[in-house]
């Protein structure tokens, strides 16, 4: 072979590996613009989850995050048309009170993908909805707080009496009554999911009925229980790392949102985004709620107690185990 054919012979060579190489490299996964849409401040913790996962998001490359946030209900749908007629691929928020009006904004915008949390069904073919279904670990904590309580009484505070509050309660209270079947309820919702210090009023309130232990699901009951000199126990995001709770918080049930969103946005990329309910991304089994790790109480829970915690998650993860889901007003019973 002379050396013109030769050089001829390895650039096609060269050529073909190459060519072979792109194609089985993988292509750069397009990125997406998606919007987040927030009732309340990104420091209110609901918020805050979703803001967290979006930035997550943002933050590998995977999408381009804006968001507006303390947008009122009055002017949400505004919002949503506005980032839809921008050409924002998905929008992220809360439909709570206004379903009838984002799932209107859906329809007028069949190309973009809506995630909305809403108590209610999907919608067409680009409404998918969910909802804080953090209810397993709740019981779990209710285990420990049952265990932990010498007055037998537990204090409760919320925001509102809604299907995604209360369910937390309810199983929150039945894991308590599964340790200790003598236990009460004291339970307060301060109309607001924002407001601190009526949540921190609320919670003396109930310190003062007598209440040792704190569920503490808004802002502002975690200072209340440290000035008491009680525990509590967290909700949605880790009170004792992120609320000042070191030495009061025993522990949180934690929602996570990142997978619940990375799903979304790997069906908008795809084109297969549909109207779905993401419930099950939100649970335990998803890797949507877990309960966070103890940190300085550790040696402070029985250790019974806390083999039987680890029991009753793994039956939960098998599928062994299912927590009630009850969605009507939570009562004292003292």
């Amino acid at each position: 072979m002379t050396k013109k054919n030769k050089l001829i012979a390895w650039l096609a060579t060269a050529l073909f590996a190459g060519t072979a190489a792109m194609v089985a490299a993988p292509l750069q996964a397009e990125t997406i613009r998606v919007a987040g849409v927030y009732t309340q401040p990104i420091q209110q913790k609901w918020d805050a989850r979703l803001h967290m996962a979006l930035q997550a998001l943002e933050d590998a490359g995977d999408i381009e995050y804006e968001y507006s946030e303390k947008v009122a209900n009055t002017d949400y749908v505004r919002v949503l048309r506005e980032y839809a007629e921008g050409g924002v691929d998905l929008i992220v928020g809360e439909a709570f009170g206004i379903s009838r009006e984002a799932r209107k904004v859906a329809d007028d915008y069949p190309g973009t993908a809506f995630l909305m949390g809403d108590p209610f069904e999907p919608h067409g073919n680009n409404f998918s909805v969910f909802d804080n279904y953090i209810h397993e670990p709740c019981y779990l904590m209710g285990i420990i707080a049952g265990s932990m309580t010498t007055s037998n009484r537990i204090g409760m505070v919320g925001g509102y009496p809604i299907g995604e509050v209360n369910r937390l309660f309810h199983a929150f209270m039945a894991g308590a009554r599964s340790v200790n079947p003598d236990v009460e309820f004291k339970v307060t919702f301060i109309g607001s999911w924002y407001d601190p210090p009526k949540a921190k009023e609320a919670a003396f309130a109930q310190i003062e009925a007598g209440a040792d232990i704190m569920y503490a699901e808004r802002a502002g009951v975690v200072d209340a229980a440290r000035e008491k000199g009680i525990l509590a126990f967290g909700n949605v995001n880790d009170m004792n790392k992120e609320e000042n709770g070191k030495d009061v918080v025993v522990t949180s049930a934690l929602w996570h949102m990142e997978d619940a969103i990375g799903h979304a946005v790997e069906r908008v990329k795809a084109g297969t985004f549909a109207a779905e309910n993401y419930k099950e991304w939100t649970m335990m089994a998803r890797g949507g709620a877990s309960l966070a790790p103890y940190y300085e109480f550790e040696d402070r829970i029985d250790a019974d107690i806390k083999a039987l915690v680890e029991k009753t998650s793994a039956d939960i993860l098998a599928g062994n185990l299912t927590v009630e889901i009850k969605d009507e007003e939570p009562m004292s019973t003292y």
